[in-house]
């Protein structure tokens, strides 16, 4: 999903693993994607960490380095998981160092159209924005059923992490769109090759 004000790939967004915190692991690739509070900016908004229309102009590049330290950590621990490693201690206290503080508490207001939206009486944090992200991987990484159906991408030289929540449990790719694509790009020019060579 693309994210307003941020540019087309490689730079584009993505927020399609089924959680937060894995959502954050794929701002590591194909490229390091949070080098400005810019764009840390549009994937807290696009994350959904916020209610939509949060302004987040306070924040500053200081914010970078704490979503990055909350990713390596989550991004190790998931890895362990997957490798079917035991986590290892130091990672472990940090995240769940990382989860104490408070994530922004929502609030419902009136809309001019008499529905009920959310919204943050207080602005966001990013001591608790960060711990709304870790608490999300000590959620996923405790519940035996969301744990079971983490999948790593099969795309080529793809880490993306995802949970996998489709029938029958045979999603393949982080995205259909995007490795999935290539997946069948590479299938036919494969075919066609091997059609020219016959």
């Amino acid at each position: 999903m693309a994210v307003p004000g941020i540019p087309a790939a490689p730079y584009a967004l993505r927020f399609g693993s089924g959680r937060v915190c894995l959502d954050l692991l794929a701002t590591a690739h194909p490229m390091e994607r949070l080098g400005e509070v810019e764009v840390l900016r549009a994937w807290i908004a696009g994350s959904g960490l916020v209610p939509a229309g949060t302004s987040l102009a306070h924040a500053e590049a200081g914010w970078v380095a704490g979503f990055r330290e909350v990713r390596g950590v989550v991004g190790v621990l998931v890895d362990a998981h997957l490798a079917g490693r035991p986590p290892r201690d130091g990672p472990l206290a940090l995240l769940n160092a990382l989860a104490r503080p408070s994530p922004p508490a929502p609030s419902a207001v009136l809309a001019a159209d008499g529905t009920l939206v959310p919204t943050l009486e207080d602005r966001p944090e990013c001591a608790g924005l960060i711990g709304a992200v870790a608490r999300d991987a000590v959620e996923l990484l405790t519940d035996p059923v969301a744990r079971a159906a983490l999948r790593r991408c099969a795309g080529d030289n793809c880490p993306i992490v995802y949970v996998d929540t489709s029938r029958g449990r045979r999603r393949r790719w982080c995205s259909s769109e995007v490795c999935g694509n290539r997946e069948r790009v590479a299938r036919h020019r494969r075919r066609a090759a091997a059609l020219t060579r016959a």
